[in-house]
């Protein structure tokens, strides 16, 4: 992996997606070979520590990363209370597509092949909006995903997907091998020896960022 250069380039930017504005953390490394959209799960931000310890690595290894806020501050507060904007996958799926068409008309990023990062909630919405966008996202990993609420839009995805599961997450690897019988793109399910939902064991999110980092090399340059 390369070193972080003090060239890269860092940015919160603002992005109109309807009649709202998204806010998102951009990094893009020198030569950039991708960039790599982060779609947040159940309660989560685009500060979410286990997205920006994937963010960081990925930067390293030389993708662009959008970290996004799927939902305003005002959205947010309310979810806080009622927890259903997290899973209003239509919702999230209406944003992620807003900022892919956004990636593409970028001038700094429109000429890198896009991937989507998602987790909990967050992987249905990118399988969703992997299937609205399939001529612009190039790769898909789910982490701890629910990609089971995507529904029939797993047959139309076409970007090659890995779903990454804890293997001390019984449920959610049911559910993720359901659905991984309805992807028709290349895929592969993978299973993190000692891992729970949230992936705080040591050593297990080291070992996403390694397998999401591989998959994007080989996929999106």
């Amino acid at each position: 992996m390369q070193t972080l250069s003090a060239q890269n380039h860092h940015s919160l930017v603002s992005i109109p997606v309807g009649s709202v504005q998204l806010t998102g953390n951009l990094g893009i490394p020198v030569e950039a070979l991708g960039i790599v959209l982060f779609a947040h799960g159940s309660g989560s931000s685009r500060h979410s520590p286990r997205n920006r310890y994937v963010a960081q690595d990925l930067q390293q290894a030389g993708f662009a990363t959008l970290l996004l806020d799927l939902l305003t501050p005002e959205e947010d507060r309310i979810d806080q209370q009622t927890r259903h904007l997290r899973f209003d996958i239509g919702l999230l799926t209406t944003r992620l597509v807003g900022t892919t068409d956004w990636i593409r008309q970028n001038p700094k990023t429109r000429a890198l092949n896009l991937g989507y990062f998602g987790a909990s909630t967050g992987s249905a919405a990118a399988l969703m909006a992997a299937a609205a966008r399939p001529d612009d996202v190039h790769a898909l990993v789910s982490r701890g995903g629910r990609p089971d609420l995507a529904g029939s839009a797993l047959t139309r995805v076409k970007a090659p997907t890995l779903l990454i599961v804890g293997g001390h997450d019984q449920p959610v690897i049911t559910l993720n091998r359901q659905a991984y019988q309805y992807l028709a793109a290349e895929k592969q399910l993978a299973i993190v020896p000692g891992a729970t939902h949230l992936f705080e064991e040591p050593g297990t999110l080291e070992h996403v960022a390694q397998l999401a980092g591989k998959w994007f090399q080989k996929y999106l340059p």
